[in-house]
C-alpha cells in the first residue's frame, strides 16, 4: 500500500513538472517573438516626367518587397495605352469634333421631323373625323327642324340654334385646316426626315472612308442642314411654307450659293482623259441634263399646277358649303322663307362633308407635296451635272462614280442611260421617253 502511493505521488510530480515546462516555454516564446514594425505604404507622387518602369521600380523598393518576376510585359501594356492631352488645341481633332456634332444634330433632327410627322397625320384624321361628325350631325338636325316647323316652340328653337353653331364651328375648323394643310405638312416632315438621313449617311461615309477632315467639309454640312432646315420648317408660325402659291415652283432643299470653281485654261483643246472622264462622258451628261429638263421636271412642274387648282378650289369651297348650311339652319321655320332654307341646310351641309373628305380624305395636299418634290429632285440632277461639268478634271468626281450615281438616281442601268442619251442626241426635242424610271 506505501509502495502504491508513493509511485502515485511520483507519478503526479513529473506530469506537473512537464506542464509547468511547457508553459515556461510558450511564455518564453512570447516574449523572445519579435515586434512587426508597423510600415505605411507611401506611394509615390507620379508627375509628368515619371516612366512607367520607374514607377514598378519604386512602388517595389517603398513596399520591401521585391518581385522576381519580369515586369517587362507590364511595362509595354502600361506604355501601349492611348495618352491624350486635351489641353492640346489640334486643328484636326477641332474640325473633327464639329463634324460630329454635325452628326448628332442631324440625327436629332431625323427623330424630330419623324415624331412632328406622325403627329401631324394624326392630325389630319382626326380633324377630317371631326368635321365630317360635326358637319353630318348639324345637317341632320336641319332636316329635323324642318319637319317640326309647324310645330314652333322650344324644340324647333333648340334644333336651328344646335345647327347653326355647328355649321359656325365646323367653317372656323376648315378655314384653319385649310390653311395649314396637314396632309402636305405630313409629306414635308416625311421628305425632310428622308433627306437628313441621306445626309447623315453620306458624312458617315466620308468617316469611313478615312479621308482627312477640313474646314470646308464641316462648312458645306452645315449649308446642307440649314438648307434642309428652311425648305422643311418644323414650326407653323411665322415660317411655314405657303400652301397655295401663285405660280408651282420645284421644291429646293439645297444650298443655292454659287459653288467655288476654277475654269481650266484652253478648255476647247483640252482632251478629257483622266478621272474617268472624256468627250463622250460629258456630251452623255449634257443630254440626260436637256431630257431632265424638257419632259421629267416640266411634266411633274405641269401635275403639280393641276394639283395646286384643285386644292384652292376645294380649298374655298368647304367652308362656303358650311356657311351657305349655316344660314340655311338658321332661317328654317321662317313663313317668308319657305322649304328652301331646310333645302339649303341639308343639301350645303352634305356637300361641304363630300369636299372635305375629297380634300383631305384623299390628301390632295400631299400629292401637291409629292410633285413639288419631284420637280425639286430633277432640278437638283441637273444643277449637280452642270456644276460638275464646269469643274476642272481634276477637281471632279470620278467620271466612272458619277455616271453609276446618276443611273441609280434615275432608276437606270448604264447601258440604258448611254442609250437615253443617244435616242436624246439624235430625237431631241421629239423625245417621248421620260429620264427617269422611279417616278
Amino acid at each position: 500500500m506505501a509502495s502504491l502511493q508513493a509511485s502515485s505521488c511520483i507519478t503526479l510530480s513529473s506530469i506537473s513538472s512537464s506542464s509547468c515546462c511547457r508553459r515556461d516555454l510558450n511564455i518564453n516564446a512570447t516574449i523572445k517573438m519579435p515586434k512587426l514594425r508597423n510600415r505605411s505604404l507611401v506611394l509615390p507622387k507620379a508627375t509628368s516626367t515619371t516612366t512607367s518602369s520607374a514607377l514598378v521600380e519604386e512602388l517595389e523598393l517603398t513596399s520591401g518587397y521585391k518581385n522576381t518576376k519580369s515586369t517587362t510585359g507590364f511595362v509595354e501594356k502600361i506604355s501601349a495605352f492611348p495618352r491624350y492631352d486635351y489641353k492640346v488645341s489640334d486643328p484636326m481633332v477641332t474640325v473633327a469634333r464639329k463634324f460630329y456634332a454635325i452628326m448628332e444634330a442631324i440625327e436629332d433632327r431625323v427623330e424630330m421631323h419623324k415624331n412632328i410627322g406622325e403627329q401631324r397625320n394624326n392630325w389630319n384624321s382626326l380633324l377630317l373625323a371631326s368635321l365630317n361628325t360635326i358637319t353630318l350631325a348639324a345637317a341632320t338636325m336641319a332636316g329635323i327642324a324642318g319637319t317640326v316647323a309647324d310645330t314652333g316652340g322650344a324644340p324647333l328653337s333648340a334644333l336651328k340654334l344646335s345647327s347653326t353653331f355647328l355649321y359656325l364651328a365646323a367653317t372656323g375648323m376648315l378655314i384653319i385646316m385649310n390653311k395649314i394643310q396637314p396632309s402636305q405638312l405630313v409629306e414635308e416632315q416625311r421628305n425632310a426626315a428622308r433627306f437628313f438621313k441621306q445626309l447623315h449617311a453620306e458624312m458617315r461615309t466620308m468617316v469611313s472612308l478615312g479621308n482627312p477632315l477640313t474646314l470646308d467639309d464641316v462648312n458645306q454640312a452645315t449649308d446642307k442642314v440649314l438648307a434642309l432646315d428652311r425648305a422643311f420648317p418644323l414650326p407653323l408660325l411665322g415660317v411655314m411654307l405657303e400652301k397655295f402659291p401663285a405660280t408651282m415652283e420645284p421644291a429646293v432643299w439645297w444650298p443655292r450659293q454659287q459653288q467655288r470653281r476654277r475654269e481650266a485654261k484652253g478648255h476647247c483643246e483640252r482632251k478629257n482623259d483622266g478621272n474617268g472622264w472624256d468627250v463622250k462622258l460629258e456630251e452623255e451628261m449634257r443630254e440626260i441634263v436637256g431630257v431632265l429638263k424638257r419632259k421629267d421636271k416640266a411634266d411633274y412642274l405641269r401635275l403639280g399646277e393641276k394639283a395646286l387648282k384643285l386644292n384652292k378650289a376645294l380649298a374655298i369651297s368647304g367652308p362656303l358649303l358650311t356657311g351657305l348650311a349655316a344660314i340655311g339652319s338658321a332661317l328654317v321655320g321662317l313663313p317668308s322663307h319657305g322649304s328652301w332654307a331646310v333645302v339649303l341646310g341639308v343639301v350645303a351641309g352634305a356637300l361641304s362633308s363630300i369636299v372635305n373628305t375629297v380634300q383631305h380624305g384623299w390628301q390632295v395636299g400631299m400629292v401637291l407635296e409629292m410633285y413639288r418634290g419631284n420637280a425639286g429632285f430633277f432640278r437638283l440632277m441637273e444643277e449637280s451635272i452642270q456644276s460638275t461639268l464646269k469643274e476642272e478634271v481634276e477637281r471632279r468626281e470620278n467620271g466612272e462614280l458619277f455616271e453609276m450615281k446618276v443611273a441609280l438616281q434615275l432608276g437606270r442601268s448604264l447601258t440604258e442611260l448611254k442609250d437615253l442619251a443617244s435616242v436624246s442626241s439624235i430625237k431631241g426635242a421629239g423625245m417621248e421617253e421620260f429620264g427617269s424610271k422611279l417616278f
